[in-house]
This record gives structure tokens, C-alpha cells and sequence, in this order.
């Protein structure tokens, strides 16, 4: 069995691409051989800056001939029929057989599909690949039609066994598929000629190509803690920038330089930030000091100076970089001295949220006002809570932030120390993001968790309130991640908060400028009408009805009398009315459109809840059982109980238990279906005919007297075992009674008897939900 090899040889493909890229062409090969009916034992794909590589071990050398027996028409079939079946299997009448069928005689096709070499499968699915790469940006060169991340130079494709290597005929817009590559660019670019995977990767490693990516990445790493260790210093942690940088080099070199000390004073956080998005420098901390008071680089060449012009070069770089840091931070703390935090955020009514909910100073506004109803519920200081909601979006006004936009939050913190403010306020700027993934902390200061709520809750309910949901895969606005950072706020500090009162804050502060605009509207509008001479209109008089019948005679009553009536009272008429008739039409427009948001929002919540849970083990068929339970606006009440069921369903009586209740169900539902009664009420022990009978009457009120006082004390634990505890007396109640008994009144108690199961096993959780 041969091996393959594959090489794509181009200009530099950007590292963000690389990983993807690998997974792609192993996926797209592998797959493509395999449905050709070629079969392999393993695969594996490398990539660095100019090349992706593909080794494929235990290729079987031809695909098998398959032998297919197709039956067709009857032989007197009509002509068309015949004809038809002769084009889908592409024979003539003379290459059909006739066989003997139950319904007579019948043509059958006999398909035979000769076996193919593995070059030409190879050659086929690598051209089919190459020309349908999916690079998310590619482009053309030269006059090719073909498009690719960057030029493509050069394919390396052969098939190796014992015998040698064979090169795979393939030519795609003249580029001709051979058996060699090239080493590094610089230190080694001659051709080298290839027979197999393991002399290429060793040939590769001897021209200065380090192949695999997670060698470089491990070779990185190793020489930056060395270098870091030697002068009692630590590289700062970052997989992502190791990864981007191990796809830049094909031969990594580490270098390390310090940090000249006019810049050591800026916030680690800008030079760390600074470092890697300009530089893709590794931040090197001195952990005496506790300051970045170096960096690492990686240069993609071995230099005769070992490096020396390179890192010289590098730091002259990264002073011009650090000095406009200097600048802005520098201008930033002027600014806050000289205005406070407040005033640093002042030019925010001037910069749009969103064309539809207005400026971030109305969104500052409307999170303020959130975040002081909030605080009483996680144990904050309103006027604290308010106090951080007005400047914990200020920095972005900064230079800083408006250079570095990662950096907001982090720097309104330092802001916020530098102008004087509370330690609680400070660490509120910085926190309220969060959490922004599934791996960031969970903010536990009352002050942070009451803005982070504040801001999420004003971000979804105001995407909301204007139907710009998420759909499908498309979500713009992040607002599922805002759903879930609400999630893990309140689950993460315990919470018991009504989310639907939450919901509904947030709606009405989207509400009120709006009402408050058309109440001005409203009342202009009758003044003028009053000024002309006419009446209060007819619209607005019958949409208000009796409730506002005097206000609307004071006023029309008074037109022929204009001069005489002080102003006063009309103007208060006049707002008498306009507050009628935007309330009303208020109420109007939250039973037609805000509680229906408010429902769907929560309904996304449970299903972010449900997705969250999924990650935690928690089925998604019991959160499903405990949200159709009462309180479930509570998340922490939610998780509690869906945590107890799940590990109550885990036992054998808890499962059994599902099995049971749902044999009940379905009688009783089927009873009552068929006898247009409910049987909810009435069961009598002295009806009880048999011990099994009798058992189950006082294991249902041992359970109850158990149940009701656990889930009044919220010990869901306790509740489901009683419930749990059941699984015997049922199972021992069905094996010995027949519900349907031919005395009606027995019939009619036993029926009863299941409406207890029921409504017992229902209280704790609705275990119609469960599935199995």
C-alpha cells in the first residue's frame, strides 16, 4: 500500500488561515478518495508560512471493480419504459439480460465499474481540491484563472512504496505537479528532491523548516522561558499570539530585548496590548517589580550577529509605538484632571449606539437607571451603582481606548483611580463587560455585578423592543452572549432575581422618552388647536373616552371665551389630556407589544440556560421538565431543581420512577378522554381491595407530607427523593391491580388514585417533558 504525499507551495499564507486551511485539505483529499473507493490507514496535515502538507499512510494502490445488478421493466414492457431504463444505466438491448420474475419476464442491467489506480483518483480529487480551495479571501495573479490565498508556486504530490515514489500526473493552469520542494527562503531556498514523507520532513528540518507547527510553537515557548528565566523574569501567557506567531516563521529564532524605562510607568495592560497587536511580541514581566519590563520576538532567520540587528531594529519599532502609547495616556490623565471621569464621557450624547436607540449618553442614562433598581437585589449601594453606570463607559472618549479599543473598560478603571473615585466605582469601569466568553470571570463586587447586569439587560431588551433579533447563525449585535453573560452573572453570585422584572425594567426605559415625547406632541397639539379657535379633536376626545370627558369641556367650553379664561387653566387641561391619552395608548402598546418581547426574550434566556446547562451535563429534556414549573424567571431556582432532578434520574429508582408515572399519565389521559370527566379528587382508601392498593395510598401521603415542606424550603434534594421513594409502591400497584375494574366505583377511585401519582410526581417537576 503506497503512501501519499502532498505539498502546496505558495507566497506567505497569512497564520490566521493556516490552521483551517490544514483541516481543510485533509478533510477535502481524505473524503475525496474515499468516495472514489480508495480506503487509508492514517492522515495528517502540517502547514507553515509557504506551504500546506498532507501525508496520507496505507492508501490502498487501486479501487476495487464493483459489480452492480440493476432490475428494470418487463419485457413487454412499452418501448419508452425500456428506452429510459437503457439511458440510466448507459448499456444497449444487447448487453441486457432476461430473467425469469413472479410477474413474468424482466429485464435486468449488470454494471460493471472497472477498478482505477490510485495516481488518477489522486490527480482527480487534488485538482477538484485545489481549484475549489475555500480560502475566506483568495485571489488571481499573473493570467491564471485560478485563485488562491497567495500565488501558488509549486505541487509536490507523489505516491511512495517499496519500490520508489511516483509522481501524480497532474497539471493545473501550467503548474505541473512533481516530486520537489524548496527549504527556507533565505538560509536554505535550493530545490531538494523528495521520495517520501519522512526524507521530506528530514530533508525539510535540514534546509530550516520546522514543518510542524506545534514544534514551533513548543520551540518558541521553551527559548522565551529560558531567555525570560536567565534575567528572573517571566514570559506573560498568550496561546493566541504563540499560535500566530508559530504561523509566521518557518525556522522560529527567539529573541529577547528590554523595554527602555521612560515607558515602564504606562499601564501593563497598553504595553502588553500595544506589544502584540503592532509588534506580535511576547510581554515579559519582572515579577520583583511586578512590571512588563521586557519582551520576546521571533525573528524567522539564524543571523551571523545572532540576532542583534534585528532586536535593535525591533526596539527602535517599539519605542516609536510606546511613545504614542506615552502620548495618549498622558493626554487621557489631563483630561480627567482637568474635567473628572464625567467629563472625559461628556461627548458621548454626540456619538450614535444605534439609529434606532439613540446616543451612548442615552444608553449611559438608561443603564444608570437600571443599575440604582438593580442594586438592592445583588446587595449594592444604589447611589454607588448609579455612580459607576455614569462613568463606566467614559473611556470611550479616550485616546487610548480610541487606539486600542480592546483596552476599554481596563483603562476607565485606571481613569477612574487616577480622578479619585471609590475603589468599587473603578473596578466597576473595568468589569461591566464581563463576562464577554465562557472562559472570562465572573465579576462577584456588588457594584461591577449590578452595572454588567445594567448593561446587558439595556443591550437586549432595547434589540428587543426594535426586533432586531438573532437569526439562525447571524447574531450582530453578540446579544447571545449578552444573554449568557446575564446567565452566568446570576448563577455565579447565587442571585434569586425575577429575570422577567429585570425584562421589564429594561423595556420601560426604552419606553419612557418615547411616551414622554409623544405627551409633548399631544399636548402642543390641543394648545394650537386652542389658539385657532377649534376644539379638542375629535380623535383624541373618543380614543379618551369618559376619563377625560371634563378636561376636554373645560377646554372646548372655553374657546368662545378665550380672553377671559387664565392660561393656566387651560394648559393644565391640556396636560390632563395628553397624560390620558398616552397612557391609554401606553397600555395598549405593552399588552400588544412588550409583553410579547418580554416572553420571547425570557424564552431566549431559557434557551441560552438550556445550552449552558448542556456544557454542565444537565439534559436538555430535564431543564425542560423544571422551567414548566413556577419560577422559572429565577435562574438559580431553575439550575437548583434541574440539578436535582438530573441526579435523582441518575438512580434506578429515579428512572423507574419516569416509567411509572408515565404509564398513570396515559391511563388517566385515555380515561378521562373517553369519559369526558377529570379524575382529579375522590380517592378513598376504603375503596382499596388489595395490600398493593393500600401501600400505595400511604407511601402517596408519606410522600406528600415529605414533599410540600421540601419544596417550600427549596430542598429540591429531598423532594425528588420522596418523590424518587415511589418508584416501589407503583411498580407493586400495577403488577397486582387492574385499574379498569368491572365495579365502576372502584374503577373511578383507582383512577383517582393515578391523578395523585400525578399531580404528586407534577409538583416537583413536570415529568411529562422527560423523554424515554
Amino acid at each position: 500500500m503506497p503512501d501519499l504525499l502532498i505539498e502546496l507551495f505558495s507566497e506567505e499564507i497569512p497564520a490566521r488561515m493556516q490552521p483551517k486551511a490544514r483541516e481543510d485539505l485533509k478533510k477535502l483529499i481524505t473524503d475525496g478518495v474515499v468516495e472514489a473507493g480508495l480506503t487509508y490507514a492514517s492522515a495528517g496535515a502540517f502547514s507553515t508560512p509557504r506551504r500546506l502538507t498532507l501525508t496520507v499512510e496505507g492508501l490502498t494502490a487501486n479501487s476495487p471493480t464493483l459489480r452492480e445488478e440493476r432490475k428494470g421493466p418487463r419485457t413487454d414492457a412499452p418501448e419508452k419504459a425500456i428506452e429510459g431504463f437503457l439511458r440510466s444505466t448507459g448499456l444497449t438491448m444487447d448487453q441486457l439480460e432476461t430473467r425469469d420474475d413472479k410477474k413474468g419476464q424482466v429485464y435486468f442491467a449488470v454494471i460493471e465499474k472497472p477498478g482505477r489506480p490510485a495516481t488518477e483518483i489522486v490527480a482527480e480529487v487534488l485538482e477538484k481540491t485545489i481549484r475549489n480551495f475555500p480560502w475566506p479571501k483568495s485571489m488571481r495573479w499573473g493570467e491564471g484563472a485560478l485563485r488562491w490565498v497567495r500565488p501558488l508556486h509549486s505541487i509536490l504530490a507523489i505516491l511512495s512504496d517499496e519500490a520508489g515514489a511516483t509522481i501524480v500526473p497532474l497539471d493545473v493552469d501550467g503548474i505541473t505537479a512533481g516530486d520537489a520542494t524548496r527549504g527556507h527562503r533565505f538560509m536554505a531556498p535550493d530545490t531538494i528532491q523528495v521520495g517520501g514523507f519522512e526524507s521530506y520532513a528530514k530533508q525539510l528540518k535540514a534546509a530550516k523548516v520546522m514543518l510542524d507547527p506545534a514544534e514551533r510553537e513548543a520551540a518558541i515557548w521553551h527559548d522565551a522561558e529560558q531567555m525570560a528565566f536567565a534575567k528572573g523574569w517571566e514570559v506573560v501567557p498568550d496561546k493566541g499570539l504563540l499560535a500566530e506567531v508559530a504561523g509566521l516563521v518557518e525556522w522560529p529564532v527567539t529573541l529577547m530585548g528590554e523595554i527602555d524605562a521612560q515607558f515602564l510607568d504606562l499601564p501593563p495592560e497598553v504595553l502588553q496590548t500595544s506589544m502584540k497587536e503592532h509588534q506580535k511580541f511576547f510581554s515579559v514581566k519582572n515579577p520583583k517589580t511586578g512590571r512588563i519590563e521586557g519582551f520576546v520576538t521571533v525573528a524567522n532567520r539564524e543571523t551571523a550577529d545572532h540576532g542583534a540587528t534585528i532586536l535593535a531594529g525591533n526596539q527602535k519599532v517599539l519605542s516609536a509605538r510606546l511613545s504614542d502609547a506615552k502620548f495618549f495616556w498622558e493626554n487621557d490623565l489631563r483630561t480627567v484632571a482637568a474635567h473628572g471621569l464625567e467629563g472625559m464621557g461628556a461627548g458621548l450624547d454626540a456619538v450614535t449606539f444605534h439609529n434606532k436607540l439613540g446616543s451612548q449618553g442615552d444608553r449611559i442614562r438608561r443603564i444608570e437607571a437600571l443599575a440604582r433598581e438593580i442594586a438592592p437585589l445583588v446587595k449594592a449601594s444604589p447611589d454607588l451603582a448609579a455612580e459607576a453606570a455614569r462613568v463606566a463607559k467614559s473611556d470611550l472618549r479616550s485616546e487610548m481606548v480610541y487606539e486600542f479599543p480592546e483596552l476599554q473598560g481596563v483603562m476607565g478603571r485606571y481613569y477612574a483611580q487616577k480622578a479619585g473615585l471609590r475603589d468599587a466605582v473603578a473596578d466597576a469601569c473595568r468589569d461591566h463587560y464581563a463576562p464577554l466568553g465562557p472562559s472570562d470571570d465572573v465579576p462577584t463586587e456588588p457594584v461591577s455585578v449590578a452595572v454588567a447586569l445594567a448593561d446587558k439587560i439595556d443591550t437586549l431588551t432595547g434589540f428587543w423592543a426594535i426586533d432586531e433579533k438573532p437569526t439562525g447563525s447571524k447574531d450582530p449585535f453578540a446579544l447571545r452572549r449578552a444573554a449568557l453573560g446575564v446567565i452566568r452573572l446570576v448563577l455565579g453570585n447565587d442571585l434569586r432575581v425575577c429575570l422577567s422584572d429585570l425584562i421589564e425594567n429594561g423595556f420601560e426605559q426604552h419606553r419612557q422618552p418615547v411616551l414622554e415625547a409623544e405627551r409633548k406632541r399631544t399636548f402642543i397639539a390641543i394648545l394650537n388647536d386652542f389658539e385657532r379657535g377649534q376644539e379638542v379633536s375629535s380623535e383624541i376626545a373618543e380614543f379618551i373616552g369618559s376619563s377625560g370627558e371634563a378636561h376636554v369641556e373645560n377646554i372646548n367650553s372655553a374657546i368662545s371665551l378665550q380672553p377671559a379664561i387664565k392660561e393656566r387653566h387651560i394648559r393644565n387641561a391640556a396636560e390632563a389630556i395628553a397624560e390620558i391619552y398616552v397612557s391609554q395608548r401606553s397600555g395598549i402598546e405593552w399588552r400588544s407589544v412588550f409583553v410579547p418581547a418580554r416572553d420571547n426574550l425570557l424564552s431566549f434566556f431559557h434557551d441560552r440556560l438550556k445550552v449552558h446547562l448542556r456544557d454542565a451535563g444537565i439534559r436538555h429534556d430535564v431543564i425542560d421538565a423544571v422551567l414548566a414549573m413556577p419560577g422559572s424567571d429565577d435562574l438559580t431556582l431553575v439550575v437548583k431543581r434541574a440539578e436535582a432532578l438530573s441526579e435523582t434520574l441518575k438512580t434506578d429508582d429515579g428512572e423507574n420512577l419516569i416509567q411509572g408515572f408515565k404509564r398513570a399519565n396515559n391511563i388517566l389521559t385515555q380515561a378521562e378522554e373517553k369519559d369526558g370527566v377529570e379524575y382529579s379528587f375522590g380517592a378513598d382508601p376504603k375503596f382499596a381491595e388489595t395490600e398493593e392498593e393500600k401501600a400505595l395510598f400511604a407511601a402517596l401521603d408519606a410522600a406528600e407530607a415529605k414533599i410540600a415542606p421540601a419544596m417550600e424550603a427549596e430542598d429540591f434534594a429531598a423532594a425528588m427523593s420522596a418523590m424518587a421513594a415511589l418508584r416501589g409502591p407503583i411498580d407493586a400497584f400495577f403488577e397486582a391491580v387492574q385499574i379498569n375494574a368491572e365495579a365502576e366505583v372502584i374503577r373511578r377511585n383507582r383512577l383517582n388514585l393515578l391523578s395523585r401519582i400525578r399531580q404528586i410526581c407534577l409538583d416537583v417537576a413536570d415529568l411529562t417533558k422527560i423523554e424515554g
